[in-house]
């Protein structure tokens, strides 16, 4: 089988790119180890435990895309108010969407409903989607790459786009690069309930042992429910793993000093290791890697999804631009304005939250008292907040296309 173009991993970054280039006129083949199969909704379903952070850059994407509808047709949690503070001291921030006259910072969204809503409208389109096509062997040919699956098939196409994750297939049987290290802390995710509403507001709390995130979710109106990032060690992680719903409840109350009151349900917890990576090269001829293929971050921000979003959109844009121009899609040269545009603002979000991780991890007197008076200083600084915000927002920078404002045509 041949392909003008292979995406592999049908994720919610894979998805995106291959829903942005469906009127391209090229012949796209998405695929992926799983099924592709949109699964019913029940809005009493219990939430995933791994959401997203979607940023209003995100959500501008999604609705060109044909997805946004999908995804409040299921669920979503907006939120308007971020506040964070040091549990070790006196330092807060206050975040707030009015102060750039925006109605929203965002909504927190599961995985699943988000990446539903894009499979259904890559389902309703001209894409092919190949599922349970788990990718084995890879090889560069004359003609671009040769691709065999488990199953004994094997595919061709000059464009390989490797969309599958943070443990990319692609990335490793291509021999990229990476720089990656331990973050030496783990992530343990879930969903509760609290004793007072969210407000609308993303709560986090910087402890001695890693930040902890109380997310907005919002089911049927009721805006007593959470979703819960915890960041810390693996010893802890271990050990709050072990406890059963009432302690670990307690537990967790204890950590974020009851904001929300009392926590009266916890839904199943997950447990994930943190790690940083980063390709050193997101092209070379004929590749590009996309998303946490090439680079994942700390879950700190929530910033995850968002860039590989920001990364579909670019990718996306420079290949329709050269279609256009009648270049050659596959040339380096063609795949490197992509990357140009997006590693560098990728590496300052990495460094940015690698800078507030190690901060906040720090025990000696001096630098507790610097980010103490850091937080209090910028909450003292409406037009510091407000640039924030813009970024957060996707107000501001180098944007695609399908994420700005109004997006321009060419």
């Amino acid at each position: 089988m041949q392909a003008d173009l292979i995406i592999v991993g049908a994720g919610m970054v894979g998805s995106a790119l291959a829903l942005a280039l469906k009127d391209s006129g090229l012949n796209i083949l998405l695929l992926d180890g799983g099924p592709l199969q949109v699964k019913p909704f029940d809005p009493q379903t219990p939430f995933e435990p791994r959401v997203s952070a979607l940023s209003m850059a995100s959500q501008r994407i999604l609705e060109r895309l044909g997805a946004w509808e999908g995804i409040l047709a299921r669920r979503a949690s907006p939120y308007a108010e971020m506040q964070v503070w040091d549990g070790s001291g006196t330092g807060n921030i206050h975040f707030s969407a009015a102060s750039v006259h925006a109605e929203l910072l965002g909504h927190i969204v599961e995985n699943r409903v988000i990446q539903d809503a894009l499979l259904e409208q890559l389902l309703a389109s001209g894409v092919q989607v190949l599922g349970e096509a788990r990718l084995e062997a890879l090889r560069r040919n004359a003609e671009g790459w040769q691709l065999k699956l488990a199953d004994g098939r094997e595919l061709q196409t000059p464009l390989l786009i490797a969309a599958d994750g943070a443990n990319s297939a692609v990335r490793r049987l291509a021999g990229c690069a990476t720089r990656e290290w331990d973050y030496l802390h783990h992530a343990l995710v879930t969903s509760v309930r609290c004793a007072k509403p969210h407000q609308r507001t993303a709560w986090q709390r910087f402890t001695d042992d890693g930040p902890l995130a109380f997310l907005p979710l919002q089911r049927d109106g009721d805006q007593h429910w959470c979703s819960i990032v915890w960041s810390c060690t693996p010893q802890h992680a271990e050990q709050l793993m072990a406890l059963d719903d009432a302690a670990f409840a307690a537990e967790l109350g204890k950590a974020f000093e009851q904001r929300l009151g009392q926590v009266l349900q916890v839904d199943p917890r997950l447990c994930i290791p943190l790690r940083q990576r980063h390709a050193k090269r997101y092209v070379e001829p004929g590749l590009a890697l996309v998303g946490d293929a090439a680079h994942t971050i700390h879950p700190l921000a929530g910033q995850g999804v968002n860039l590989g979003f920001l990364d579909a959109a670019m990718l996306a844009e420079v290949l329709l631009h050269a279609l256009q121009r009648g270049e050659r899609l596959a040339d380096e040269r063609v795949l490197s304005r992509f990357e140009r545009r997006r590693m560098p603002h990728n590496l300052a979000m990495m460094a940015a939250m690698e800078s507030f991780e190690r901060l906040f991890q720090a025990t000696p007197p001096a630098l507790r008292w610097l980010r103490n008076a850091g937080l209090s200083l910028v909450n003292g600084l409406p037009e510091a907040k407000a640039l924030f915000v813009r970024q957060a927002l996707g107000l501001s920078g180098d944007l695609p296309e399908l994420a700005r404002v109004e997006p321009q045509t060419s």
